[in-house]
Order: C-alpha cells, then sequence, then structure tokens
C-alpha cells in the first residue's frame, strides 16, 4: 500500500511543481544592477489617465512619498512626491517584519534550525521573566504567529520607559500559555533577529544581504529592527513573495510548505494573521493593542487573495496573486486614523485602484470624499460627521452590508452619527452630499 501512495503522490508533485514553475516563468523581473525596469503603459489595462492623475492626488493627499504598482514584474505606476526620489531611503516600519518570516524559512531551509524549536534553545534559559515550564512553550512559529503568550501591555516605567521595545527579561511577561492568545508584540518579534544570529553566527544585516539583497538587487539596512530601503527595494521583495520566493529562477526559499503556512492562516485567534504577514479575505481579524475579534474582512475593497506586509504610518507593500500585482507605499501618515498598523487607507486605497479601469459609471472622486470631514476614528460615543457641503441621507452599514443606522440628515453641514450601540469594529459610511454620494470606513472602538 505504501508503494501505491507513493505512485500516485509522485505526478500529483510533478504536476504542482510544473505549475510552480509555469506561474512563475510569467513574471519578468528587472536586472539586479542598475535602474533597468520593464513598464507596462496603464491604458494597456484600461486605466483612464484622468483617474490615474485622481489616485496621485489621493496618494499625495495622504502624505505618501513613493507609490509603486507592479503587473507580473513590471511597472504600471511609479510615483514619487516632494522631495522624494527614487534612490531616497525610508523606513520599512512593521512591513519588515514580514521581510524577517521569510530569512527564517531561509535558515530552516539551510538546517540552521527548525520552528518548531524553543526559542530558549537559540537565546538560552531565562531570555523571559516566565518559569521555566512556561518559557519552554514558546517556540520560534509562536513568535512567528504572534501567539507567543506574553504581555504586550507593560505599562511605562522610569526605568523602562518603552516595554514594547525592551528586549530585557524583565520586560517579558507571562500572560498566558504560548498558542492560547494572540497578540500584536514587537519585543518577541524583534528577538527573531537574535534567534536568526545565533543559529546562523551572523549579524541580522550579513545573513539578510548574503539570503536576500544581493540575490534580488536590493539595498536595505537593519537598524534596531527597522528595515530601511527604497521604494524599488519593497517592490522587489514583493516580487520575490508573488514568485513563491524564486527570484528569476533562482529559489531563495525552498520548502514551500514553510511558504504556504507563512501567507496563510497561522493559528485560530487571528484568522487575518500568517508568519508576520496579514490576510485578507478571512472571516474576522484582531488589530494591534486590542483583544477583540472584528467580524469581517480585514480590507473588504482589496481582493481576497491579498496579503500585505503592515506598516506603522502606513507603510505597505500588498501582494495580489489572482491579479499579478504587487504594490509599494511609503511615506508618512495618512489623513486617516491608524495605529501601529493601519488599515482603514488600505481600504480606501483600493477603493480607488478597483476604480483606475474605465467605466461609464464614475461614483466618486478624491475631491468630493475631501469634502466630508469624520471624527474622531475609531469613536466610542459618537461619529461627527462635518461638511461644506450639505448632507442629506447618511447610512451607515457593517461589514456584511447590513444597515446599522439610515437617516436623512435634513441639508445639514454637521451631524452626529452614535457609535456606542455598535459592537466594536469596522463599518462604512455612505454619506449623500448635494446629490453625490461619498464613502467613509470608520472604526468602532470597545
Amino acid at each position: 500500500m505504501p508503494s501505491m501512495r507513493v505512485f500516485f503522490l509522485l505526478p500529483l508533485l510533478c504536476c504542482f511543481t510544473v505549475l510552480l514553475h509555469a506561474q512563475n516563468s510569467n513574471l519578468y523581473f528587472p536586472p539586479n544592477t542598475g535602474n533597468t525596469w520593464q513598464t507596462i503603459n496603464p491604458a494597456n489595462l484600461g486605466f483612464c489617465p484622468e483617474r490615474v492623475d485622481s489616485l496621485y492626488r489621493f496618494l499625495e493627499q495622504n502624505n505618501t512619498k513613493s507609490f509603486i504598482l507592479l503587473q507580473d514584474g513590471k511597472i504600471v505606476l511609479e510615483k514619487y512626491f516632494g522631495t522624494y526620489t527614487q534612490d531616497s531611503f525610508w523606513y520599512w516600519a512593521s512591513a519588515g517584519k514580514s521581510l524577517t518570516a521569510f530569512l527564517i524559512g531561509q535558515a530552516q531551509d539551510e538546517g540552521l534550525l527548525q520552528i518548531s524549536d524553543k526559542t530558549s534553545q537559540y537565546l538560552g534559559q531565562g531570555w523571559t521573566s516566565c518559569t521555566p515550564e512556561k518559557e519552554d512553550l514558546i517556540t520560534i512559529r509562536h513568535q512567528l504567529s504572534m501567539s507567543n503568550g506574553l504581555d504586550d501591555n507593560l505599562p511605562p516605567t522610569p526605568a523602562i520607559p518603552d516595554p514594547d521595545n525592551c528586549l530585557d527579561p524583565e520586560c517579558l511577561v507571562y500572560k498566558a500559555d504560548a498558542g492560547t492568545r494572540w497578540a500584536y508584540h514587537n519585543t518577541p518579534y524583534h528577538l527573531l533577529h537574535e534567534v536568526i544570529e545565533a543559529a546562523s553566527g551572523q549579524s541580522i544585516n550579513a545573513f539578510t544581504k548574503t539570503r536576500v539583497l544581493d540575490k534580488v538587487g536590493m539595498r536595505g539596512l537593519w537598524i534596531d529592527h527597522i528595515q530601511y530601503g527604497r521604494a524599488r527595494d519593497m517592490a522587489r521583495f514583493g516580487l520575490l513573495t508573488l514568485a513563491k520566493g524564486i527570484w528569476n529562477g533562482d529559489t531563495l526559499l525552498r520548502n514551500q510548505t514553510y511558504f504556504y503556512n507563512m501567507t496563510h492562516r497561522s493559528q485560530e485567534l487571528n484568522k487575518s494573521y500568517g508568519y508576520l504577514w496579514w490576510l485578507n479575505g478571512q472571516p474576522s481579524y484582531m488589530l494591534p493593542g486590542v483583544q477583540f475579534v472584528v467580524p469581517g474582512k480585514i480590507c473588504p475593497n482589496a481582493p481576497d487573495d491579498m496579503y500585505a506586509a503592515l506598516g506603522k504610518n502606513d507603510q505597505k507593500i500588498h501582494i495580489v496573486p489572482s491579479k499579478g500585482w504587487v504594490l509599494v507605499r511609503q511615506g508618512n501618515p495618512s489623513s486617516v486614523p491608524g495605529g501601529q498598523v493601519p488599515v482603514v487607507f488600505d481600504n480606501l486605497l483600493w477603493a480607488r485602484l478597483n476604480a483606475l479601469v474605465c467605466s461609464p459609471t464614475a461614483t466618486l472622486s478624491p475631491e468630493q470624499e475631501a469634502t466630508l470631514d469624520v471624527f474622531p476614528n475609531p469613536a466610542a460615543a459618537s461619529w461627527k460627521l462635518r461638511s461644506q457641503s450639505r448632507i442629506g441621507q447618511v447610512r451607515l452599514t457593517d461589514t456584511y452590508g447590513k444597515i446599522v443606522y439610515n437617516i436623512d440628515a435634513g441639508q445639514a453641514t454637521q451631524i452626529n452619527i452614535p457609535a456606542a450601540q455598535c459592537p466594536a469594529g469596522m463599518y462604512f459610511l455612505q454619506v449623500e452630499l448635494e446629490g453625490k454620494w461619498v464613502f467613509k470606513t470608520v472604526l468602532a472602538a470597545p
């Protein structure tokens, strides 16, 4: 019987390999040196020039420094704002976590570690303030999936002013058994770099340079666990990930089971989180700093198969296999309120991306939406709507499209919409401004 299983499995594995190669062979990879990068005319994808211009205005109004859109590896859109240029360096913030996940997979490929290993095997006993029994429950996989069980909400003190970025054992306090609680926590993540260093005998910068940067033509540097680089460096990493770890025929991440697990649900606590990657299209999600589950997709306007590297102040890499797209945005915080991992701006951005293709039914422009202010957001008691235009019908719907609030504002220019009655989570505002509909994404706080 085992021989029969092998007989049937071998053709399936061969087919999978052929399909994977066929998918990757359709991609364009820019040379590792120089500035040459093939482009696609946006008109060839049906993009209207005026809508591209509107997208750029929206990005500029929201403090963007760079924006790149790739289709199958080729540049469709590339725009730099203000004094920022193609050669400017900027921080990835927490979007760099996804690069770390890739590096862990490479270290496992090389036999330097296994993600099922106890973290104490590399950092030594007593790397936390937990008891030895509780500390030994924590594995590298728990660090990758943010399910390590350590307390993510320690109060600052004069001795430890920033506990979320403190690597000392007294900052790593037991909260729950590893694997039983999801919480976005920077310190256990940062220690993954020390795990790589202990396993490889190299600094994190040397390991990253030899395994990824030099292989794909990237430039970059870790400083205090934050990756810095150019917009095109982020785009190259996004393209490498779109190609499932294969760069122009050079396989940088061999274990496709690890790659799959990295970009799919890593645990059942936060269904929208892989190994340091955020996942769209899931039935619910959790966000940093809070312990409640929000029903619905993390970015409803984006394709379900999108997965993303997301960082503070709206640093982002979006990858959409079904479209062959890689999207990069660098900059200062958008005008949309956010946190460690802002997601509301992503949804507004995808509304613009979805509208790029020419069609006879345009619904809104960035200029129209800019006339409506909604604050505070998130809100615990109520959202205040303020506009220079007269406000007519107002609808608030949940992520499933159910109307939870509906009112005619009677041509007022300022009204309040109650939030206290709404369960914590994401909602969509549809607001009529002098006969034109404007859409906003809002969050109800717990």
